[in-house]
């Protein structure tokens, strides 16, 4: 089944992406949620319309993406947290600690778009790779210390 994403949908495609997918799939979930819509002939004229009238927003969305990860690319930022005395974090840094610490620095990013190297946590002290989506396939990494309060 031909369908035509009216938003992002994880392991499908993105907005205004014309995707094929199983038949149950798109009638069962995709379209009655309001994901997508089927893509009959007069659908893919007004995708197409739409497309060219954005492609000229889609060139400065993608530039200012690429400046962003040019400048967060290898970047190392220190967050600082409670530790114990062996060198345990107490509790876990996440995505939202990762996050305000970019926020402090002047980059706000969300935190769904920060994805830690791992399980997704950190328990330890240390130095650690965190992967940030910018925009679709643009992405920065950056590193992340560990450090305790003082």
């Amino acid at each position: 089944m031909e369908i035509i994403l009216k938003q992002d949908v994880p392991n499908v495609g993105h907005k205004d992406d014309l995707v094929t997918v199983k038949n149950g799939y798109g009638a069962n979930y995709l379209i009655p949620k309001g994901y997508a819509i089927m893509a009959t002939s007069s659908a893919k004229k007004v995708l197409a319309e739409n497309l060219k009238q954005r492609a000229h927003k889609e060139a400065k969305i993608r530039k200012d993406a690429t400046d962003l990860a040019a400048k967060l690319d290898g970047k190392q930022f220190k967050l600082a947290t409670k530790v114990s005395s062996t060198g345990k974090i107490f509790g876990s840094v996440n995505n939202i600690q990762v996050a305000d610490v970019l926020a402090a620095a002047g980059f706000e990013i969300d935190r769904r778009n920060i994805v830690l190297a791992g399980e997704g946590h950190i328990k330890e002290v240390g130095e650690y790779e965190a992967v940030i989506k910018i925009y679709r396939e643009i992405k920065a990494n950056i590193k992340v210390e560990i450090v305790g309060e003082e």
